[in-house]
C-alpha cells in the first residue's frame, strides 16, 4: 500500500512538473501583455503584475494593421477546414469500404506530402500560382493549407472509420440505404469526435503556417497573423508589449475553439488510440 502511495505522488509531480512547463511560457506571455513597459524589462521578472494596463492592446487594435491580419487568418483558417473536412471524410470512407486495385498502396503513397520540407516545393508552387493568377490572394493559402492538411486527414479518418462496428453498417444495408444515406446518417455520427480531432489539427496548422504565406502574399492588406505580426514587431522596434499583447490575442481563436469542441478533441484522441 505504502509503494503504491508513493508511486502516485511521484507520478503526480511527474505530471504536475510538465504542466508547469507547458502552461508558465503561456502565463508569462498574457500576464505580461497587462504589464507597465517598465515592469516588462524589469531586471526582477514579476510573475504576477504589479501593475495593470491596457494600452498594449489599444495600440495593437487601433495603430496597426493586426484586426486586419485576424480576420485574414479567420478567414483562411476556417475554409481550409472546412474544405479539408469536406474532402477527407468521402475519401477517407472510400480508402476504407471500396475494393480498388492498388488501395493500400495508393493510401500509404498519401503520407509522402510529409516527406519533402515544405521550402522545397515552395518554388515549384509559386510558380505555378503565378501562372494561375493566384500569387498575393487568401485563394492560394487555402489551397496550400488543404494540401497539406488533406493526407494526414484522410489517414486519421480511416482509422476510426475501422473503429466502427461492421454490423451496424450491415444493418443499415440491409434496411436498403445507399453509400452516401450511410456515410451522412450513420457512419458520420459515430465518427464525430474524429472529425473534431481532424477538424482542430487542419484549423491550427493553417493558423500557424507561416512560410508559403510569407512568400505568397505580397500585399500588406491580406496578410495572416504570422507573417504581418512580424512586420508589426520591426516596425515598432520590439515593443514588448506590442508583442505579447499580439501573441496573446494569436492563441484566442484556437483556445476558443479547444472550449467549444475540445472534449470531443480528447475523446477522438482516445478512441483512435485504444480502438
Amino acid at each position: 500500500m505504502r509503494r503504491g502511495v508513493g508511486w502516485n505522488i511521484v507520478l503526480g509531480g511527474v505530471v504536475l512538473f510538465f504542466v508547469l512547463i507547458i502552461t508558465l511560457p503561456f502565463w508569462w506571455v498574457m500576464s505580461g501583455s497587462f504589464k507597465l513597459p517598465q515592469e516588462i524589462i524589469a531586471r526582477v521578472p514579476t510573475m504576477i503584475p504589479q501593475s495593470f494596463t491596457l494600452q498594449h492592446y489599444v495600440k495593437l487594435l487601433s495603430s496597426s494593421d493586426y484586426p486586419t491580419y485576424m480576420i485574414n487568418s479567420l478567414v483562411v483558417a476556417s475554409v481550409s477546414t472546412l474544405i479539408t473536412l469536406a474532402l477527407s471524410v468521402p475519401a477517407a470512407y472510400a480508402f476504407f469500404r471500396l475494393r480498388f486495385p492498388g488501395r493500400e498502396a495508393l493510401y500509404r503513397m498519401i503520407l509522402l506530402a510529409y516527406a519533402f520540407p515544405s521550402i522545397v516545393v515552395l518554388i515549384p508552387l509559386f510558380g505555378m500560382f503565378a501562372k494561375l493568377g493566384l500569387v498575393d490572394t487568401r485563394t492560394a493559402l487555402v489551397v496550400i493549407n488543404v494540401s497539406f492538411a488533406l493526407p494526414f486527414a484522410i489517414w486519421m479518418l480511416r482509422s476510426f472509420f475501422g473503429s466502427v462496428p461492421m454490423e451496424i453498417e450491415e444493418a443499415a444495408v440491409m434496411d436498403g440505404a445507399p453509400p452516401l444515406v450511410i456515410l451522412r446518417r450513420v457512419m458520420i455520427p459515430l465518427i464525430a469526435p474524429g472529425i473534431a480531432s481532424v477538424g482542430i489539427f487542419a484549423f491550427i496548422m493553417s493558423w500557424t503556417e507561416y512560410v508559403f504565406a510569407s512568400v505568397l502574399i505580397l500585399s500588406d492588406a491580406k496578410r495572416t497573423v504570422p507573417v504581418g505580426f512580424s512586420g508589426i514587431i520591426g516596425q515598432y522596434q520590439i515593443d514588448w508589449g506590442l508583442l505579447l499583447a499580439g501573441a496573446s490575442l494569436a492563441t484566442l481563436p484556437v483556445i476558443l475553439l479547444f472550449a467549444l469542441i475540445g472534449r470531443w478533441f480528447v475523446s477522438g484522441l482516445t478512441e483512435g488510440a485504444v480502438k
